[in-house]
């Protein structure tokens, strides 16, 4: 499995979690354990450039794939556009969610770019903030940053 670029080798117990062998044996902490459900996002990572829930993915059945955390977003020490948009919006409180929020949001931004249609749009999906709520409501913000979140996907998906 590569993480973040990095090849990694391991022997895991088939019940294990990709959110746990993210953060107990790669300590790579930035995706939460916020449910343990799939039902809030704070565990969002990219699973071969697909938007995942790691606690709901078991790692054994991701060998072999690429994943990307919150970790691998940023290049040589630059901030991803996502990133920097979060800072410049306010996009954040407590910042529990965030990690995540920021890894649906470059995912969902591909997704995009690539034609996928959602719930809103059925061809031709454009950048929009009904859009973007609508592809990101499978993340929670409990402290209800909602507003910059979108603002901030909107500036850096420009």
């Amino acid at each position: 499995m590569c993480v973040n670029g990095i090849e990694h080798t391991l022997t895991v117990d088939t019940r294990t979690s990709l959110l746990d062998l993210l953060r107990e044996r790669l300590g790579l902490t930035g995706a939460k354990k916020g449910c343990d459900h799939g039902q809030c996002g704070a565990c969002t990572v990219l699973i071969d450039g697909r938007r995942a829930n790691a606690c709901l993915a078991l790692a054994v059945a991701h060998s072999g794939s690429t994943i990307a955390t919150v970790e691998g977003l940023a290049a040589e020490r630059e901030l991803h556009p996502l990133q920097r948009a979060f800072i410049e919006h306010d996009a954040f409180q407590c910042g529990y969610c965030t990690p995540g929020q920021l890894c649906s949001a470059a995912g969902m931004l591909e997704e995009l770019r690539a034609g996928r249609p959602s719930a809103v749009t059925d061809t031709d999906p454009v950048l929009s903030a009904s859009e973007v709520r609508e592809r990101m409501s499978g993340n929670i913000c409990r402290c209800g940053a909602y507003c910059n979140l979108v603002q901030a996907i909107l500036e850096a998906g420009r």
